[in-house]
C-alpha cells in the first residue's frame, strides 16, 4: 500500500522543488552568493516549471510539446554558451544542468517520481561536489584505474558470452560463477576505493571498517606490521583489526542474501549478534596509543585486478568441486571438517559455492558456514598477533571470547 498518493498537483511541488535545488547550488557556489550568473534560483525553477508544463501539454494529447521544449531550452542553452565563450568562459556545466533540469520538470509529471528526484538530487550533488571530485581525481592512481576499466571491459564482453548452463557432474555453471565473481569484486572495490578515499584521513579505526569490506585478512596483516613498527599505536591497530573482522559478518551476510536468500533469513541473527561483538570488543580495547601520525594501508590489492578476480573464479570453481565431492562422500557432516580448514584462506568461495545453485536450506550447511569464518576469525588472530608481539596476551583473549560465541 502507498502511503502517498502522488498526484498531479504533489508532482507539481517535486517539479518546484528540484528546480529550486539546483538552482540553489548554481546560485551559491564556492560558499557565496555570486552575481555574474546567468541563471539561479528563479531561472532553473522556472526550467523545471516549463519541462512540467510541456509534459502537462503531451499528456493531454499536445504530444509535439515535449519535443518543442527540447528545441527551446536547447536554443537558450546555446546562446547561453556562445555568449559567455565570448568572455573566455569555456564550462557547459550550469548548461547541461539546465538541459537536465527542463528532463527533471517533465519526468516529475510522466515517470514514476523516485526517476526525477533521483535525477535532481544527483545532479546537485554532482555540481556541490565539484572541488572535493578534482582532488579526487587529482589523486586517483592511474594503474588503479585502468584495472577497474580493464576490468568492466572484460566483464561486459565475457559475460554475456558465457552459457549459462550446468556441465559436468558438478553442476558448473560458466554465466553463474563469473556472476559470482562480478559481486564479490564490487562489495570489494566499493571497500577499497572508500578506505582509498578516507582511510589516511580520518584514522586506522575508519580503515579497518572500510578495509573489511575488502580483505579482513589483508586488513589484519597490514595492522599487525604497523603495530609492529609502531607500537604507540599498536592499541589502535589492534582495534582496527577487530572493526575490519566485524565486517566480515555483515559482508558476508549481504553476499548471501543476494545469493541465496533463505540462508540469510538462517544466519542473519547469528552474522549480526557476531558484528555487535566484534564492536563491542574494539570498544572495550585497551588503547595507550598517543596522538602519533597513523600510517595507511597500503597492502590490499585492487579487488578489480584481473589476476584477484581469475584467481578467485578459479577457487569457486575448486572448492565447488570439493565440496560436491565431500558430501557424496560423507555426506553435509563432511563439510563441517571441510569449513574448519578454508578458513585459513579467503572464506568467500566456499560459502558461496555451498550456497549456490539454490540448494534447500540446511542447518548443517548453516553450521559449516558459521565454522570457517569462526577459522578465519583464529587465522586472522594468529596473523596479527605474530607481528604484533607486545599484544599477544591481549590478542589470545579477545579472539578466544568472540571464537567462543560462534
Amino acid at each position: 500500500m502507498n502511503l502517498i498518493v502522488w498526484s498531479d498537483e504533489l508532482r507539481f511541488l517535486v517539479a518546484a522543488a528540484l528546480g529550486f535545488l539546483v538552482g540553489l547550488e548554481r546560485e551559491s557556489r564556492d560558499g557565496a552568493i555570486t552575481t555574474k550568473l546567468t541563471a539561479g534560483v528563479r531561472t532553473y525553477t522556472l526550467i523545471s516549471l516549463f519541462g512540467f508544463g510541456c509534459a502537462w501539454l503531451y499528456k493531454i494529447n499536445i504530444e509535439f510539446m515535449v519535443p518543442v521544449g527540447v528545441i527551446v531550452i536547447g536554443g537558450m542553452v546555446l546562446t547561453s554558451y556562445l555568449a559567455k565563450q565570448k568572455t573566455g568562459a569555456l564550462g557547459w556545466t550550469s548548461e547541461i544542468a539546465a538541459l537536465l533540469t527542463f528532463i527533471v520538470g517533465v519526468l516529475s509529471l510522466l515517470a514514476d517520481i523516485w526517476i526525477p528526484m533521483a535525477l535532481g538530487i544527483f545532479t546537485t550533488l554532482l555540481l556541490s561536489e565539484k572541488a572535493g571530485l578534482e582532488q579526487y581525481i587529482e589523486k586517483l592512481n592511474k594503474s588503479e584505474f585502468l584495472a577497474v576499466v580493464k576490468f568492466l571491459l572484460v566483464t561486459v564482453i565475457i559475460l554475456p558470452a558465457l552459457p549459462d548452463k550446468d556441465y559436468t557432474n558438478f553442476n558448473l555453471n560458466p554465466y553463474r560463477i563469473w556472476q559470482i565473481v562480478i559481486l564479490v569484486s564490487s562489495i570489494g572495490f566499493i571497500g577499497y576505493f572508500l578506505m582509498k578515499k578516507f582511510g589516511n584521513k580520518i584514522g586506522l579505526w575508519l580503515s579497518g571498517l572500510l578495509g573489511g569490506i575488502a580483505s579482513s585478512t589483508a586488513v589484519s596483516i597490514a595492522m599487525g606490521n604497523i603495530a609492529k613498527n609502531n607500537e604507540s599505536i599498536s592499541g589502535r591497530a589492534f582495534q582496527a583489526t577487530i572493526l575490519a573482522s566485524s565486517v566480515l559478518y555483515l559482508r558476508t551476510l549481504v553476499i548471501i542474501y543476494l545469493v541465496n536468500a533463505g540462508f540469510a533469513i538462517l544466519l542473519w541473527w547469528k552474522l549480526v549478534f557476531l558484528f555487535f561483538v566484534g564492536i563491542l570488543l574494539a570498544v572495550l580495547i585497551h588503547n595507550k596509543s598517543n596522538d602519533a601520525p597513523e600510517p595507511s594501508i597500503s597492502t590490499i590489492q585492487n579487488p578489480f585486478e584481473i589476476k584477484p578476480a581469475v584467481i578467485f573464479a578459479f577457487l569457486f570453481v575448486l572448492l565447488s568441486i570439493v565440496t560436491i565431492w565431500v558430501k557424496q562422500l560423507f555426506g553435509s557432516s563432511g563439510l563441517v571438517a571441510l569449513a574448519a580448514i578454508v578458513g585459513v584462506t579467503d572464506i568467500a568461495p566456499f560459502i558461496l559455492s555451498i550456497i549456490s545453485n539454490q540448494i534447500p536450506v540446511e542447518n548443517i550447511i548453516g553450521s559449516a558456514i558459521l565454522i570457517s569464518m569462526m577459522s578465519n576469525t583464529i587465522i586472522k588472530a594468529i596473523y596479527f598477533g605474530f607481528l604484533a608481539k607486545n599484544l599477544r596476551k591481549q590478542v589470545a583473549l579477545y579472539f578466544s571470547c568472540w571464537v567462543i560465541v560462534h
